[in-house]
């Protein structure tokens, strides 16, 4: 199997599995036949990003579409798309988008169809039980990003 196929299997789990809290470095790697380390390389060779990095934009795309279309809280969101802390959500949404959850919702509600009522949102979603983490015990990030304290890590 040829290297960039390789890197397709992985990140098509990302792609399935982005809202998954425990996704970590060694499963995704694991997809593509790679330890984690060659694997981080490997990735950003190919795409240009860590996975970390595509992981979180991904998350941030979805979160961008539930505040738009779903009427639930930022913290809602925040664990809905697989982030476990709302100040790293913030940070990163911000970072991405240039505004924060709630400056992005109020910049773009009205626009469209009317919210999709929470509950709704939530059923579909599979609810806190499918989006809900435990904390890692591994110091630092298993993507080569920020920790969840928004400390650097290398990668």
């Amino acid at each position: 199997m040829d290297k960039l196929h390789r890197m397709r299997l992985a990140k098509d789990a990302m792609d399935r599995d982005w809202a998954d809290p425990g996704l970590d470095l060694d499963a995704v790697a694991a997809c593509a036949g790679y330890s984690r380390y060659h694997f981080l390389r490997a990735f950003k060779d190919a795409y240009g990003e860590t996975p970390g990095q595509y992981l979180t934009h991904r998350r941030i795309e979805r979160a961008e579409e539930m505040l738009r279309c779903a009427d639930l809280t930022v913290t809602e969101i925040c664990t809905l798309v697989g982030f476990s802390s709302l100040g790293t959500f913030s940070a990163r949404f911000k970072a991405r988008t240039g505004l924060t959850p709630s400056e992005y919702r109020a910049r773009h509600v009205g626009r469209g169809a009317s919210l999709i009522p929470g509950c709704y949102a939530m059923f579909w979603a599979g609810g806190f039980h499918a989006a809900r983490s435990e904390k890692r015990v591994e110091p630092g990030s298993a993507y080569g990003g920020e920790t969840e304290s928004g400390e650097r890590s290398a990668g």
